[in-house]
């Protein structure tokens, strides 16, 4: 869900403003740097602040309300669990909950350094606490309770309180430990032939409760000793960076402050060079969201670890596991990436909410595995052809190198060549990425018309600015055949923009989650460094906020609402909001005037009523629909018996529940997916290429969504019949724009 970034190369508006105005500001600059150097920290507030003001799309006005929002935010980003400060903390912070404006504006640093001093001195008592805390036996027949739902908790009373809930918090942990290693003992999993497999025989002693419980003791401890080391370790500016950031993402959600390490981070995962797992990381409360599996990574093929995965603990090989609840994603990310080679186990709370440890082992994640690849299906007769695409991939830099755009003509120039007679663009999980490819894709499928539209800041600041309608401008079509675009709730930002160019055409069908992500705005990245003229402070960061809007052909934003999808399936987060309309201070949909287009003549609604009848019939389906309904009825059920009885009966009796949703991944469509003619001659050259290949081909295999996508695409050749001769005639070229 990355920025479209390639827009903004060529939008230097927003740049010159800013860098022209910025001289304001060198006034500023100290002459020296010392170690700790408060001036530097009311700098970053006043770039901050002049740069959003002067660059975002829509700036929110700093007042007593945005006071209340960085407030908010600031303080659930230091103590998201509630675990370190108590009310009369709380009371005495609260005098700044409407101050903080002219306090960001004054550049006073007083609330910030109460806060952090504070943090630390309550920081510092709670080591006192759970190292006294493990020192004895948890008393598991008591009939207590414990709700880990931290935003309905209020703040502790008194310090007593507080010591109670580091009580049951660590009581909970211990129990959770103790009943999932009875569970080992009584039923060690078989050796699949993993040497690290347990292989007990049936004879080996089993460890008593009381050695179980201590051991979970141990292990809470170890993992706590290390999270207050990270935390010691970390100085007060990345501290700043968290009371930065509540500042920024007040604006909107994707405005944020990147420090010089978090801005290398960044640049890294734009060049696509991963490392670790493969799987992207997003703060969800006390714990570790796993918010996208990147395709061909560890995780993705591993096909344990899914997107709403909750990461609880990591562990090092055979080494005992980490509790990470309320350690920063920084900090877990550093645990979870390694040496490839090595192992990495993973203790998650499934969305279902049952709790596995996942084992995966690091690799590089080669840039291949992104890249747009085809595969051709044979139905009752007819072939058809599915592209999918994982990102919309550029380089800026060399324009000579791959990029979405021409892969994809490619591959849908070797499918017609195959005699396929319809397509699917499977856009699933596909976050976004370059404008240009985006407007260069659609341009394959439709004959030449505006694709989307961007709009700007005006020049008074109001988000009524100059409108640009980015067009396709070749006659030519690669393909008019059926098309169906698959997309879900993690399709986003430019995958969007083809989804809804699709449908606002009425050239093919939208199939997939309810609607997309709805990400409908720009962002650009703008170095801080180039507004100061000494080097004295070292480096500054940047800053990444949102310039301009995207909207759809037909005026509508994509903005919150995403793409509704023509045909809805069900999956596991049917009745669940997510995206964007999801996120605080997201910006708002709204509408302007549509472009200058002509729709397609075509008729689907005997199609979508075909399809929708399918599905209801369908035990699978039902199935799914099934899961997601006691997901969403499980979503808000935080709250734990700490009676070791009473929590095992809970546990057996969702484990009874989500038993028959394991069939869920065992499903298999009976449809055979084969490689083109042009991969097969690779495959002679390359088995490891074969290899991955063969990975996703199996895939596909078990995939329902897949499968009635090509129904669809049957319904289609009865809907329209195709001509062969119409398929070959019509090629485009993918220019450079």
């Amino acid at each position: 869900m990355n920025a479209i970034l390639s827009y903004m190369k060529r939008n230097y508006k927003v740049l010159i403003i800013v860098t022209v105005l910025a001289v304001a500001l060198w006034s500023f600059i100290p002459k020296q740097e010392k170690a700790y150097d408060p001036e530097k920290d009311r700098i970053l507030i006043e770039l901050i602040t002049f740069v959003v003001e002067k660059g975002h799309y829509s700036p929110e006005e700093i007042d007593d309300e945005f006071s209340k929002g960085v407030y908010k935010n600031y303080l659930e980003s230091i103590d998201p669990s509630k675990r370190f400060f108590i009310q009369s903390d709380i009371e005495e912070f609260s005098k700044y909950e409407t101050r903080l404006d002219d306090m960001i504006k004054s550049k006073d640093l007083t609330f910030f350094d109460l806060t952090h001093n504070r943090l630390k001195a309550r920081m510092s008592e709670a080591k006192g606490f759970y190292e006294e805390i493990l020192e004895k036996p948890f008393d598991f027949t008591a009939d207590e309770q414990f709700s880990v739902d931290y935003d309905k908790q209020p703040y502790p009373a008194n310090d007593n309180a507080l010591r109670k809930r580091w009580e049951k918090q660590l009581k909970l942990s211990v129990l959770s430990s103790v009943v999932d290693k009875q569970k080992l003992q009584e039923n060690p999993p078989a050796d699949k032939g993993d040497k690290k497999a347990d292989t007990k025989k049936p004879d080996d002693v089993k460890k008593t409760f009381a050695e179980l419980e201590k051991e979970a003791r141990e292990s809470n401890l170890k993992s706590l000793n290390d999270y207050f080391d990270f935390i010691e370790d970390l100085k007060r500016e990345e501290w700043f960076t968290m009371y930065l950031n509540a500042i920024a993402e007040r604006f909107d959600p994707h405005t944020f402050y990147l420090a010089p390490n978090d801005k290398e981070k960044f640049d890294t995962s734009m060049r696509g060079s991963l490392e670790g797992i493969g799987a992207r990381l997003l703060k969800k409360s006390d714990y570790i969201e796993i918010s996208e599996l990147i395709p061909g990574g560890p995780a993705w093929r591993g096909k344990e670890l899914e997107p709403g995965d909750l990461i609880m603990k990591v562990a090092q090989g055979d080494e005992d596991p980490i509790d990470i609840a309320g350690m920063r994603i920084d900090d877990v990310v550093k645990k979870i990436k390694g040496p490839k080679g090595t192992e990495v186990r993973l203790t998650v709370k499934k969305v279902d909410g049952t709790i596995d440890v996942i084992s995966i082992i690091r690799e590089v994640v080669e840039i291949e595995e992104t890249y747009a690849k085809s595969s051709i299906v044979k139905k009752d007769g007819k072939l058809y052809g599915i592209i999918n695409l994982p990102k919309f991939y550029i380089d800026f830099e060399n324009k000579d190198n791959r990029d979405a755009a021409k892969d994809v003509a490619v591959e849908v120039a070797r499918l017609k060549e195959e005699g396929v007679e319809g397509i699917i663009m499977d856009l699933r999980n596909n976050g976004g990425g370059s404008l240009r490819t985006v407007v260069d894709i659609t341009g394959l499928f439709i004959e030449k018309g505006p694709v989307v539209q961007v709009r700007s800041r005006s020049n008074d600041g109001s988000p009524n600015g100059r409108v640009e309608v980015l067009r396709d401008n070749d006659a030519t079509v690669q393909w008019d055949g059926p098309l169906v675009v698959l997309v879900n709730n993690f399709s986003a930002s430019a995958s969007e923009i083809f989804a809804a160019a699709i449908q606002d055409y009425n050239r093919g069908i939208i199939m997939g989650s309810r609607h997309t992500y709805g990400k409908g705005t720009v962002q650009n990245i703008i170095d801080l460094n180039q507004f100061v003229r000494s080097s004295s402070m070292g480096d500054l960061g940047a800053l990444k906020t949102t310039t301009q809007k995207f909207y759809r052909i037909n005026g509508g934003s994509t903005q919150r609402e995403g793409v509704y999808s023509d045909i809805v399936m069900p999956d596991r987060f049917s009745y669940i909001d997510m995206g964007e309309r999801d996120m605080d201070y997201a910006m708002p949909w709204d509408k302007i005037a549509k472009a200058d287009y002509r729709t397609a003549n075509n008729n689907f609604s005997t199609i979508v009523s075909e399809s929708k009848k399918r599905m209801a019939s369908n035990p699978q389906f039902q199935l799914v629909d099934e899961n997601a309904k006691w997901i969403n009825e499980q979503k808000d059920d935080n709250t734990y018996s700490l009676e070791i009885d009473k929590f095992k009966a809970e546990l057996t009796k969702n484990e009874a529940i989500t038993k028959k949703f394991k069939a869920l991944n065992d499903y298999k469509n009976n449809l055979k997916f084969e490689a083109l003619k042009h991969d097969k001659k690779i495959f002679e050259k390359d088995p490891s290429f074969a290899e991955k290949k063969e990975r996703w081909y199996e895939s596909l295999s078990k995939d329902i969504y897949v499968e009635e996508a090509i129904n669809v695409l049957d319904d289609m050749q009865v809907e329209s019949p195709r001509k062969s001769e119409g398929i070959a005639k019509t090629t485009k070229t993918i220019k450079t724009r």
